[in-house]
């Protein structure tokens, strides 16, 4: 069962900044940038930094230096630091290179995704239309043992108006834990 992450830069933007967190927890998100930021903070203080890469597709960044799953595990084994992982952004991973599930199976074994993040495909609304089938990707993320948490990275289908957020989480209805 996946563990859902608010991306508040997406998420609640009909809200002021730090309303957006009692919004998110509000609405069943367990994890909002606080928590899981401290616990951040305090793993990687002994090393002085926290690493993550992340491929994001040409399309909404052109000339992106880094947009493919096998280049960025490529610079994960040329540098060689246990504390760098990559973000593995599934909106992203549809556009640039398809076979999600696959490149799932192949990069969770490796250990090295250190966070999963979610959106539909094309539009980047909420995950419950699109190219992708995020029931199946659910499930496939509990098979390969994946524990970690899934960023919610989009933006919400009826915009910046009063509730919009809110409104357009019925998707995640059958993944909260009480």
């Amino acid at each position: 069962m996946p563990n859902f992450a608010a991306n508040l830069s997406f998420l609640y933007q009909e809200l002021p900044f730090m309303a957006r967190f009692a919004a998110a927890a509000r609405d069943g998100f367990r994890a909002v940038d606080l928590d899981n930021l401290r616990w951040a903070a305090a793993a990687a203080a002994p090393y002085g930094v926290a690493l993550l890469i992340e491929p994001i597709n040409l399309r909404d960044i052109p000339g992106y230096f880094l947009n493919r799953q096998d280049h960025a595990h490529e610079l994960l084994q040329i540098v060689g630091a246990p504390n760098l992982k990559v973000q593995m952004d599934l909106y992203h991973c549809q556009i640039v290179e398809g076979d999600v599930s696959m490149k799932l199976r192949q990069y969770l074994s490796t250990g090295r995704v250190g966070h999963i993040q979610i959106a539909s495909v094309p539009a980047r609304h909420e995950p419950d239309e699109g190219e992708l089938n995020y029931p199946h990707l659910f499930a496939l993320l509990d098979e390969l043992g994946y524990d970690g948490w899934v960023g919610c990275e989009y933006r919400p289908r009826l915009g910046a108006v009063p509730g919009a957020t809110s409104a357009g989480l019925g998707w995640m209805t059958p993944w909260v834990r009480p």
